[in-house]
């Protein structure tokens, strides 16, 4: 047997190490902090963690988010660690899709709002100081509630609600807001001055939805247009955001809604700070409908401290409630031509953060493979149909439920063979928790164990740092350890009852990449929103990425899928739901297993 030494992993303490700590390199959406219950449900008995539309700023190097409902807020300085941070007031409805600011002095907080309340700010983020830096906002000019057919011209819904936050380089403030299937999103110049906010004028509409046009844009499970299918639906436009870039300003937004898998984020470009605004054929800059973390709308833009763009959104759980959410960050780029894309290809796999200025997003992904999707575990007790097998089934709303929340409580997955494992994550789930705010009692503890034959163990890994709650928790191993068996051995969790969705374990297996994938083809429907990609099936692959977009070399999208889904005929056969018409689009497919990824398959247009 291999002898394994005593060392710190990035994420996590080998068992036994008094090493000091090892550098952390990398990062697995979903994001790992400790996210807060939701309070909101309470009356229904509905009790989940929960976390959405994030609002990430950089100030003087570090990272601060903010997000809903989470009476508080969290630093970084690496993009991995976050420490929550207690802040020394907080409305008492806490705050929902706040907009976030930092104008090189102070960070500006506004929350959501359908009435005037206040705005905070902080020169000293880091302390939890924050102060009113308007204590209340005048009326929105033209607010009323109407119907949309009801509206006259100069009027607007009350709010403003999902507000952003934006100044441009000649001082001056502006403000765009909007979350609704009916209304547009809005925008206006405002002006900060003696602890007042002054509008300039009415809020003008900025953008409106247009899925008859922009497939992406369609609400639902795959782009369905409906909330079940004997259930349509409209689509759901929020989340402003206001980047400027090479003086072009691009407006962003989520569409179509959070509650299933398409939810992403999109923008409009216009060289004035209020437009008009032109939709971006190259829609949407940040799509994620496969994979465990699905979805990615309703973020923000932000760079690191290297000068690298990130787009943050929201991610969908949705089992207890449909709001039910994680966070997710991903890479992105603007290209010479201003196209603005985020690459979410293996977006839930482990990626190296950037330590430089970096040309390609792609090349952050650490080339760790997924080893564990649907392989053989064994739990020590179970809870009614909540099967251990769910927790290697890469789906955030199946769980297992161990029948006792206690310390000692084991999962041990079987890789079917030794092989280089190199992170980890652990997944939580909720399951009638009982938890509706956070407690000392509520955190995560839990060793991990490795054997070669299943019979034999020895430890690998537990949480480092402070004790704190890791519903996603990330560990980073130094260096690769091959084993076949992983054992998660409980701690302790906050909850009523201990549910674990998926433990998800990376690195590679022995062997080659998949060959790549041929015969493709792509038919255009009449309905241009919608394309049929077909392509041969590739023996051994664990999983295929559609990639697609509107140049041949430049295929930003990725549509993940894994391979047993799509069936067992000689050629596999995926619709894609989300283009715009009137847009020439070309696709390739590449295939992956344990060992790696195949070369892509040659471009083809989508005719």
């Amino acid at each position: 047997m291999r002898r394994f030494g005593l060392l710190l992993a990035s994420g996590a303490v080998l068992l036994g190490s008094s090493a000091a700590d090892a550098q952390k390199r990398t990062y697995i959406n979903p994001v790992d902090f400790d996210q807060r219950y939701n309070f909101e449900q309470i009356n229904d008995g509905a009790s989940y963690r929960t976390s959405a539309d994030p609002a990430i700023v950089n100030h003087k190097g570090v990272y601060y988010m903010f997000q809903t409902l989470a009476d508080g807020y969290w630093s970084s300085t690496d993009l991995i660690d976050w420490k929550f941070i207690t802040p020394s007031r907080w409305p008492m409805d806490s705050i929902v899709a706040p907009a976030a600011i930092s104008d090189g002095e102070r960070i500006i907080i506004q929350p959501s709002m359908m009435e005037p309340e206040s705005i905070l700010a902080t020169t000293v983020p880091e302390t939890g100081t924050l102060d009113f830096f308007v204590r209340r906002m005048p009326p929105l000019p033209g607010s009323t509630d109407k119907a949309p057919e009801e509206m006259k011209e100069g009027e607007v819904p009350p709010g403003p609600w999902d507000p952003a936050l934006f100044k441009d380089d000649d001082g001056k403030w502006y403000m765009y807001w909007g979350s609704s299937n009916v209304f547009p999103m809005y925008g206006a110049e405002i002006a900060f001055g003696d602890g007042k906010l002054t509008y300039k004028g009415v809020g003008k509409p900025m953008l409106s939805l247009d899925p008859a046009k922009h497939g992406w844009e369609r609400f639902g499970q795959d782009h369905c247009a409906c909330w079940s299918p004997t259930r349509p639906s409209p689509s759901y436009m929020e989340g402003a955001w206001m980047t400027k870039h090479d003086g072009k300003y691009y407006l962003q937004y989520g569409a179509p809604g959070s509650e299933f898998n398409a939810y992403a984020n999109g923008t409009y470009v216009s060289d004035k700070p209020l437009g008009p605004f032109s939709y971006a054929p190259w829609n949407p800059i940040a799509y994620r409908p496969g994979g465990f973390a699905e979805g990615a709308g309703h973020g923000s833009t932000f760079q690191d401290n290297h000068g690298n763009y990130w787009n943050s959104g929201t991610s969908w759980v949705g089992y207890n409630w449909g709001m039910e959410r994680r966070l997710v960050m991903y890479p992105a780029k603007f290209y010479a031509d201003g196209q603005f894309s985020a690459s979410t290809r293996f977006g839930d796999f482990p990626h190296f953060v950037p330590t430089s200025k970096i040309d390609d997003p792609a090349k952050l992904f650490t080339g760790w493979m997924l080893l564990s999707y649907r392989k053989p575990v064994t739990a020590s007790s179970t809870m009614g149909e909540f099967a251990a097998n769910r927790v290697t089934d890469e789906d955030p709303r199946t769980f297992w439920v161990a029948a006792q929340n206690r310390s000692g409580e084991t999962l041990t997955l079987d890789l079917g063979a030794p092989k280089a494992v190199r992170a980890l994550q652990v997944n939580y789930a909720d399951y009638k928790s009982g938890r509706f705010a956070d407690a000392p009692d509520i955190y995560t503890e839990f060793q991990m164990q490795l054997s070669l034959d299943g019979q034999s163990w020895q430890p690998l890994a537990r949480p480092d740092g402070p004790r704190r709650d890791r519903p996603n928790a990330n560990i980073e191993l130094p260096q690769p350890v091959r084993t076949r068996f992983i054992r998660y051995v409980h701690g302790h969790v906050g909850a009523k009852n201990l549910a674990v969705s998926d433990i998800r374990v990376f690195g590679n297996a022995d062997g080659r990449a998949p060959a790549v994938p041929g015969r493709l083809d792509a038919q255009r429907h009449q309905d241009q929103r919608d394309a049929t990609i077909r392509w041969a099936k590739v023996p051994g692959a664990v999983g295929y990425n559609i990639r697609f977009g509107i140049k041949p070399d430049r295929l930003t999208q990725t549509h993940q899928l894994w391979a047993d889904e799509l069936g067992d005929a000689a050629t596999l056969t995926k619709e894609l739901k989300s283009l715009n018409v009137g847009v020439p689009y070309w696709v390739a497919v590449e295939a992956f297993n344990e060992a790696g990824v195949s070369k892509l398959s040659r471009t083809v247009p989508i005719r």
